[in-house]
């Protein structure tokens, strides 16, 4: 019989994963959340924020190539870039690849976490922080971008999602958010962010996302890719109201990943291309969504995995 430490995950009210524990290497709760970091045979060092899983050491390449790369590879030449979120490090690391950049901002709200990170993490942001070009602003996103005028050739958009009525995530899902993050692009920019698990089933997040950040881009679209940590296919997003990002050709993005030297480990041109094609039933789903959330009734998942809307009364 085996009585070691196990993790439980509720990935839905109705499935749970169970990861054995080896050892736990920090545990405690900042101002906006619960963190718990431990280490596991399979995927490494696995961290998880208020109960759920959002990163394990010997995968998170996967995600984050998969959440950056598609919007900087759009872009001809991105030299100023946003990250919102993403306090691992791991996002910054990877947009800090591209030789173009000049300056790379990353606004995270907890910087009790990033200091975490900083010292437990190693894995994840490999120096980053340190990179001349980063500039590390320890801000809610939606306050720092209402008081501020610079614009950015990309714009990462990296949170968790909005679970619960009065999280106050729910205002950084909204129309009015997404109009804010296009009034800080460049001509010619594009907006990428990770847009929730893709699972028909019982979960709406990504239709729910789609739908919503339609009303603010002209051109949105969505792709998908397995993340072996999470053991599910995630959802991610490109908007922009220059081009349409699934335009692009195989070659072009070929083209820019020499031209720029990058050293991927997941992503190749021909799989980047690959990743926009959807499956019927998902896109029938985010063509027919209706749902869209707004600052007057944000929408929330309940602890169900429903998508619902009602209003905001953080």
């Amino acid at each position: 019989m085996d009585y070691g430490m196990y993790f439980f995950e509720h990935i839905t009210p109705y499935e749970t994963m169970v990861r054995r524990m080896e050892r736990v290497i920090a545990a405690g709760r900042t101002q906006y959340q619960d963190y718990f970091l431990f280490e596991t045979q399979g995927f490494g060092k696995v961290l998880v924020l208020d109960k759920d899983v959002q990163s394990t050491e010997r995968d998170e390449y996967v995600y984050h190539e998969t959440l950056v790369h598609p919007a900087m590879l759009s872009h001809p030449e991105p030299r100023t870039v946003l990250i919102v979120g993403g306090g691992e490090g791991a996002t910054l690391r990877e947009v800090l690849k591209h030789p173009t950049v000049e300056r790379a901002v990353m606004v995270d709200i907890d910087g009790e976490l990033v200091e975490v990170a900083k010292r437990h993490m190693p894995e994840w942001h490999q120096g980053a922080f340190e990179d001349p070009r980063t500039v590390l602003i320890i801000d809610d996103a939606r306050a720092y971008l209402e008081r501020t005028q610079d614009t950015y050739d990309v714009i990462i958009i990296d949170l968790t999602d909005p679970v619960g009525e009065d999280n106050p995530a729910r205002l950084l899902y909204t129309v009015e958010f997404y109009r804010l993050v296009k009034a800080h692009l460049n001509p010619g920019g594009i907006m990428g962010m990770q847009a929730g698990m893709i699972m028909l089933t019982h979960h709406r997040v990504h239709p729910v996302v789609h739908r919503t950040v339609r009303e603010a881009f002209r051109y949105v679209r969505s792709y998908k890719n397995h993340i072996p940590g999470f053991f599910l296919n995630f959802g991610f997003l490109l908007a922009s109201d220059a081009f349409d990002p699934a335009a692009f050709s195989e070659g072009v993005i070929e083209a820019r990943i020499r031209e720029r030297q990058l050293a991927l480990r997941h992503l190749s041109a021909p799989y980047l291309e690959a990743m926009f094609v959807l499956p019927k039933d998902i896109q029938e789903a985010v063509e027919t969504e209706t749902m869209v959330s707004t600052d007057a009734n944000p929408f929330y998942l309940t602890p169900e995995g429903e998508a619902r809307q009602s209003p905001y009364r953080g």
